[in-house]
Order: C-alpha cells, then sequence, then structure tokens
C-alpha cells in the first residue's frame, strides 16, 4: 500500500513539473512576440534599411565605351565597339542606348576547313566558274563559291534602345583585403541589327546561284529583341567596370546555304538563295566596358 501510494506521488509531481515547463515556454512565446511587436511599431518604424547608401546610378548620366564579342560563332567570330548611354533616374532604373560596330571579323577552324575541303575538290576555275563534273560538285554547286569565307554572313552593327533595372546592389571582397562597390542589373529593349549575307539569286528570274557573283553579300537590317545582365563594379566616385552578356535572337543565313524553300512545308533546298533560307539563331555577344559617370560625385542617402 506504502508502495503504491509513492508511484502515485512522484507520478503527480513530474506531471506538475511537465505542465509548468508549458506554461513556461507558452509565457516565453507570448513575450517574444509581445516585444516583436513593439519592434514594428516602436521608434524605428519606417526607417531605411541602409543609412548613409551610396547613390551611384540616381540622377546621373553614364557614358561607357565598351568591346564586344560574339560567342558560340559557327563561322565567324566578330570583334565590335561602341559605347553605352545612359541616363539613372533613380539608383535601380535607368533608360539609354547600346550601340557597336563590328570592326574585326575573324573566320572560324570550321570555314577554313569547308574551304580547305572546297579546293580540294576543284569544282572551279581559276576564274571562280564552276567547272566540276563529279556528284559531288553538282550537289555543292549552290552552296559553295570559289571562296567560302567570303559567302558566310556577318555582323555589322547594332543599335539598341533600352531599359535597365538594377535590382541588387552590395560589395565585393578581394583578397580580404579591397572591397569594391559592386551591383547586379538586367537590361531590355528592341535591337536594330546590320548584317551581311549572301544576296539573293533565282534561276527562274534569270539569276543563276552557282557564278562567282552569286556569292557576292548584301547588307540588311534585322529587328530583334535584346536583353541580358551585367555587373558593375566602382573603381572611385565616378568610374567603373562593367561586364555583360547580351541575347540577340533573330533569324539570318550565316553559312549563305540554299537549306529551305522546296518540298513539303519548305523544308528541304530549293536551288535558289531567298529569305526562306534564313535560320533562327540565338545570337550571343560578352561585353566588357568602362564607365564614365556625370556629375563626378554621387549622392548619399539620409
Amino acid at each position: 500500500m506504502g508502495t503504491t501510494t509513492m508511484k502515485k506521488t512522484r507520478g503527480t509531481r513530474r506531471l506538475a513539473l511537465a505542465l509548468s515547463a508549458g506554461a513556461l515556454c507558452l509565457f516565453a512565446t507570448e513575450r517574444s512576440a509581445e516585444a516583436q511587436e513593439i519592434l514594428l511599431t516602436g521608434p524605428l518604424a519606417g526607417a531605411p534599411a541602409v543609412r548613409k547608401l551610396r547613390l551611384y546610378r540616381e540622377g546621373r548620366f553614364e557614358i561607357a565605351p565598351a568591346a564586344s564579342f560574339t560567342l558560340l560563332d559557327e563561322y565567324q567570330r566578330t570583334i565590335l565597339f561602341g559605347a553605352r548611354l545612359n541616363y539613372n533616374i533613380t539608383d535601380w532604373l535607368g533608360i539609354g542606348a547600346f550601340g557597336t560596330f563590328g570592326a574585326i571579323k575573324i573566320p572560324t577552324g570550321l570555314s577554313d576547313n569547308v574551304q580547305a575541303e572546297n579546293k580540294n575538290r576543284r569544282c572551279r576555275d581559276g576564274n571562280g566558274n564552276f567547272v566540276g563534273t563529279s556528284t559531288d560538285c553538282k550537289l555543292t554547286a549552290v552552296n559553295q563559291g570559289p571562296d567560302f569565307t567570303e559567302q558566310i554572313g556577318g555582323f555589322d552593327w547594332m543599335v539598341s534602345p533600352q531599359i535597365t533595372a538594377v535590382p541588387f546592389r552590395g560589395k565585393l571582397a578581394l583578397f580580404q583585403s579591397i572591397y569594391l562597390d559592386t551591383d547586379l542589373y538586367f537590361f531590355a529593349g528592341p535591337a536594330f541589327v546590320g548584317v551581311s549575307e549572301r544576296k539573293e539569286c533565282d534561276p527562274a528570274k534569270g539569276t543563276d546561284c552557282d557564278t562567282p557573283d552569286s556569292f557576292k553579300k548584301e547588307s540588311r537590317v534585322a529587328i530583334a529583341p535584346s536583353f541580358g545582365l551585367g555587373f558593375t563594379f566602382y573603381v572611385n566616385k565616378w568610374n567603373a567596370i562593367g561586364f555583360e552578356w547580351r541575347g540577340l535572337p533573330f533569324a539570318w543565313n550565316t553559312g549563305g546555304f540554299d537549306t529551305k524553300g522546296g518540298g513539303k512545308d519548305s523544308e528541304f533546298p530549293d536551288n535558289k538563295i531567298t529569305s526562306d533560307d534564313q535560320q533562327f539563331r540565338f545570337n550571343q555577344m560578352l561585353t566588357i566596358s568602362y564607365n564614365f559617370y556625370f556629375p563626378q560625385d554621387y549622392r548619399v542617402s539620409e
């Protein structure tokens, strides 16, 4: 009987301790919630997240000389030189334009290999006239001229009005001793792109597509969306280094080939060069710039 009474007493004590601990946890939670509510409605309510923030962009013009390099090219790489002009309405929003000119064009290794094979076939004489009798020559007469590197499409120039949004900014630490203010920005807008590609020819209209003249190029303007992202690293109050990636998707004939226009759904060669032979390409470029900001001094937030 005594043993049973002692067990009941111990069980009652344990239950009382458990209830006390639960009450303390609940009370602490309520006190934390009350403290949080006081913080949100206290003197810091409505205060900015950061004080004395350096506003590198707000109310300033940006002039950025730039060099661009095309990426993932099949037949020809292009190095372009230009500039970006922006007016930053706020520290996170700007409007402006980007323009560039294709100054240096370098055929890729693939183009060199195609031209080497083109020479080995000896389908043309010294004047570029078609003289081949083999099946290979006849199959490529419309697609390969005297010099393949002279018929491939070229990226000549581009102008793009754009809107820039800057959602992220912070500091970058180099070697734990050098700290640079930096931001990540996105941009988008329409682009007007000048390209050179093989001119149109159609035997039915009296322009043969296997003569030397038929492999010459002509210029046109393509309109495409332009978008991308970039990083800005601020060197001092009015200078910065910029890196950005840009996408320019549009259709053009990069190789000067007859690829479409005939057969079912025009998906087969038709022995002529027209706009049907322009294929969609997701063109890309990388740009490096050195940015100047005016006025030369930035504003500091409260």
